[in-house]
């Protein structure tokens, strides 16, 4: 039986300065049963504000802005991703603490994207969405 949900561990340089980066391990999750988002999760330590406690950092935007956006810029809002110099890819996250800007191999981004295609095809998304699952998520 298949995984409903793709996990990939991939290395980003965290850019601090034009100078001065840091390397960090981030994960990139799918799940089917969320099929029009993906999610950045860092470990608590790279959150902008306070980190209090265990856990994790989780940046969740649709799986359409990080495939556009390995090809040309895109993204509105939070997220934007555009294709960097040479075989990169960044992100610049923002929040009311800060901006991040982040550097990934675009080649890892591309085999998580056909990872993740392979578990919900491009376009049947909507063949796997609960539409009582996230009404009931909405209302709480």
């Amino acid at each position: 039986m298949r995984s409903a949900v793709v996990e990939q561990i991939v290395r980003a340089r965290l850019i601090l300065s034009g100078q001065v980066s840091t390397g960090l391990l981030v994960a990139l999750r799918y799940r089917a049963a969320d099929p029009l988002a993906v999610q950045l999760v860092f470990p608590r330590e790279y959150s902008l504000d306070e980190p209090t406690g265990p856990g994790e950092v989780v940046w969740t935007f649709a799986r359409q802005l990080l495939a556009e956006g390995l090809e040309t810029p895109a993204g509105l809002g939070d997220v934007h991703i555009r294709p960097g110099r040479g075989p990169h890819t960044m992100v610049e996250l923002r929040a009311a603490e800060g901006v991040a800007l982040l550097a990934f191999e675009a080649g890892e981004l591309r085999r998580f994207l056909r990872a993740g295609y392979r578990l919900v095809p491009e376009g049947r998304e909507h063949l796997h969405l609960d539409a009582d699952r996230a009404l009931a998520e909405l209302l709480g």
